[in-house]
């Protein structure tokens, strides 16, 4: 159940039966030579319509632009600065918690929002109290990565090892061409890349990273390897949704 395919009378009666939301979160931002720009939302949104379709949650919006300024030197890369993604979040989880939603499961597709979301949490914390909603003692949020699902990060060992790499990785980009299959790019790669982890600047990071990726090889991926983690991430973060829901 999609919220902008529902009517506010659907919302309203699923209220009364959950009071859960699935938000898919992830990032507009370079993805290397083959991978696709929208690639960290495209993963988060696939995965979340699966997850609540296994579990009859209402799944929001996916929010497309997050904080990703190291990526800004690339051409079509777009961010938010913390600051302004921490209020975006915030109003957005305020209007649903005002609605009577308790329950808040992001799907992530990108490393960088994970630190911004935490903070943005905590400043919805504070407003809801502020505002003095009845449930806003009830209200939790979780961030759950579908990239790190035990399953999924086990399955890209094994397809790829050390050229999973962390970023533009052949898991990633495999899931996207499953999803998008007439969208899959085929451009020679040089090798080897930088298999660096450090993250300053934006020029910095190009200069790093020269093509984008970090230390990955997403010639490795394939549409079917995008289908396996799809499964797998589904399955895992289905029964961490329902796990907290469940969760006091």
């Amino acid at each position: 159940m999609r919220l902008q395919l529902s009517t506010w009378q659907e919302v309203e009666t699923y209220l009364q039966q959950s009071q859960g939301i699935i938000l898919p979160i992830g990032s507009t931002e370079q993805h290397g030579p083959t991978g696709l720009i929208g690639t960290d939302a495209i993963c988060a949104e696939a995965i979340a319509l699966k997850v609540g379709e296994a579990t009859n949650a209402l799944v929001a919006p996916t929010i497309n632009v997050g904080m990703a300024l190291h990526h800004t030197a690339f051409p079509g890369s777009m961010s938010l600065r913390p600051s302004t993604m921490i209020l975006v979040i915030r109003d957005y989880l305020t209007c649903l918690a005002r609605s009577g939603f308790t329950r808040f499961f992001f799907i992530n597709g990108h490393g960088g929002n994970v630190a911004t979301l935490k903070a943005a949490f905590s400043e919805l914390y504070a407003t809801l109290d502020d505002l003095g909603l009845p449930h806003a003692s009830q209200v939790r949020c979780q961030v759950s990565n579908w990239y790190m699902a035990r399953s999924v990060y086990q399955l890209a060992k094994e397809l790829y090892g050390d050229e999973e790499g962390s970023h533009a990785t052949p898991s990633e980009v495999a899931l996207t061409q499953y999803v998008y299959p007439e969208a899959i790019k085929h451009v020679p790669l040089t090798a080897p890349v930088v298999k660096d982890h450090r993250i300053y600047g934006a020029e910095d990071f190009r200069n790093r990273y020269p093509d984008g990726r970090m230390g990955s090889n997403p010639a490795l991926a394939t549409p079917e390897h995008g289908q396996q983690f799809l499964e797998r991430a589904t399955k895992e973060l289905s029964a961490a949704y329902l796990e907290f829901l469940a969760s006091d």
